[in-house]
């Protein structure tokens, strides 16, 4: 078998989608037969290979469907987040040039803007609203001979990354040869062979499912045969009380996650079976070890943490035990070969610390950005996710900071010079700087740092104003958590912010409360 269509084919009576929250299941064959339905109504829509879908969907079955069927139709799939405001969401239709969007009566508010203004059309999985038609009703139209695809390329997703300047940017990668329609894709041979995923998986799903991981985790899982349980929110107690119910064989967790469930009352963490559960995958953020060392405890050595990204550029893995001896580690390259350079491009030695590369990758690009593409590939054709880290004698790499802006809360990037922007358009903003400060629960937040205009005071009563005029261009996982008022920003002579200036400055949650205000009371 070498993709979830061949499995289906063979296997149409075997579960593949389980929707936790309302017990929807759905059989690969059902799944299958939906998915070339709705690839042969993407073409009659005019799409052809290497054109662009947008999607916008909260958990539900109908984004496998979607992606499953790009694929099969050899287009890009855009997958967008939920969490968006209309603005937001508007750039990354425009910038991917998606063809169509598709989208639900529940986020059908967020594509206000590319109705309106970008005129691009729109589909709703679910009764016609708004003037918005249903999808079920177009696929009913569908006539005519079924369209071959078996010479065009498979599809891929097209997801939406950034660094720290810029809004983000979409993370594009050559559509695979139509010889991968009768072979296992790269990425599935990595995922069988080093997480253990085959048909006798059952993968719980807790987490959005326009984030990279968990779609194309579940994507891996269909391929190799096995089931994907979807949870329509992540809650601590109900993922346990799934795994007992599905028998989980796999899950995958961001370390907030983790957090959350350390926290419930021990009579709730034993009321549950979880001796079905062999593999805890996690990633996204760096784990603090207290945390790591307490799910070991409870769990035992089942937790599988991987460093990756959207970008696709490389990947490192670790498994309990090597972590226990080597705590804080990521782990060895499992794909692609891990290389640490200095500022002056030479590759440094054992325990030196550098910016993290990987060689031996297949390429990406930045959609509509030569520039970013080109600082994240050197002139060796090694790309790197903007880390920095260092490698032991074994070849184990440790991070010492994520990129260098990024910031990353609760598993979710959080883009400093975007809420900067937004913050700015206050007429008593001067000027604003956001960094990354440590927080117990969600890894970091975002803390402002303003400077304000000669005349204007810092209060609480201003802090609240700054943040709120954000609200309508910022998402609420965007919005700075806490502020700080300066007198200055700590610059270079050619005018460069030194952000690692402030993020030493306000290292720990007692210092940025002791000089700022917390803007999480009334935002």
């Amino acid at each position: 078998m070498h993709n979830f269509f061949s499995w289906a084919e063979a296997h149409p009576e075997r579960l593949a989608l389980t929707m936790a929250s309302t017990g929807e299941q759905i059989t690969a064959g059902a799944l299958a037969v939906r998915a070339k339905q709705l690839a042969q109504w993407l073409a009659s829509q005019g799409l052809k290979a290497g054109d662009v879908l947008a999607v916008l969907l909260e958990n539900r079955s109908e984004i496998l469907e979607i992606v499953l069927a790009s694929k099969m139709a050899g287009l890009y799939s855009a997958v967008i987040g939920t969490h968006l405001t209309p603005p937001e969401v508007a750039y990354i239709v425009q910038d991917c040039n998606a063809q169509l969007v598709i989208t639900s009566t529940k986020t059908l508010k967020q594509l206000r803007e590319v109705r309106h203004n970008l005129k691009i059309a729109c589909w709703t999985v679910d009764e016609s609203c708004d003037g918005v038609p249903a999808l079920e009703d177009s696929l009913k139209t569908l006539t005519g001979d079924p369209i071959d695809f078996s010479d065009r390329p498979v599809g891929r997703d097209l997801l939406y990354s950034s660094g720290t300047t810029g809004r983000p940017k979409g993370v594009m990668k050559a559509l695979l040869p139509s010889s991968y329609r009768h072979q296992m894709e790269p990425e599935v041979v990595v995922t069988n062979k080093y997480m253990r995923i085959d048909a006798s998986t059952i993968y719980l799903s807790p987490a959005p499912m326009y984030h990279a991981a968990p779609l194309r985790f579940m994507l891996r899982v269909l391929d190799l045969g096995g089931q994907a349980v979807i949870m329509d929110r992540f809650d601590a107690e109900q993922a346990l009380a799934l795994i007992e119910r599905h028998q989980a064989t796999h899950s995958q967790w961001v370390p907030t996650m983790l957090s959350r469930m350390l926290q419930l009352p021990d009579e709730v963490k034993q009321r549950y079976d979880l001796s079905s559960h062999k593999v805890a995958i996690h990633a996204a953020a760096p784990c603090p070890i207290p945390v790591k060392q307490a799910m070991l405890d409870w769990w035992g050595d089942i937790l599988l943490e991987y460093y990756g990204g959207s970008e696709g550029c490389g990947i490192t893995l670790i498994h309990s035990s090597e972590w226990r001896e080597r705590p804080g580690s990521v782990g060895r390259a499992i794909s692609g070969q891990v290389h640490i350079v200095g500022d002056d491009g030479q590759e440094l030695g054992t325990g030196e610390r550098g910016l993290v590369y990987f060689s031996g990758i297949s390429l990406f690009a930045y959609l509509n950005d030569e520039e970013k593409t080109q600082q994240a590939i050197n002139e060796k054709g090694w790309a790197t996710y903007g880390d920095i880290g260092h490698v032991d004698e074994q070849g184990y790499l440790f991070l010492s900071d994520r990129r260098t802006d990024l910031i990353l809360s609760g598993g979710v990037n959080l883009y400093p010079q975007e809420i900067e922007t937004a913050l700015l358009r206050h007429p008593a903003v001067y000027e604003a700087a956001v960094v990354g400060v440590p927080h117990v629960d969600f890894g970091e937040q975002a803390l402002a740092v303003i400077v304000l205009q000669p005349g204007a005071e810092a209060s609480e009563t201003m802090a609240q104003a700054i943040a709120a005029q954000t609200e309508d261009v910022l998402s609420k996982l965007k919005r700075p958590q806490r502020m700080v008022f300066v007198d200055s920003l700590p610059k270079l002579e050619t005018g460069k912010l030194l952000r690692r200036v402030l993020k030493d400055r306000y290292h720990d949650e007692a210092g940025v409360a002791d000089h700022g205000y917390d803007l999480r009371k009334k935002t």
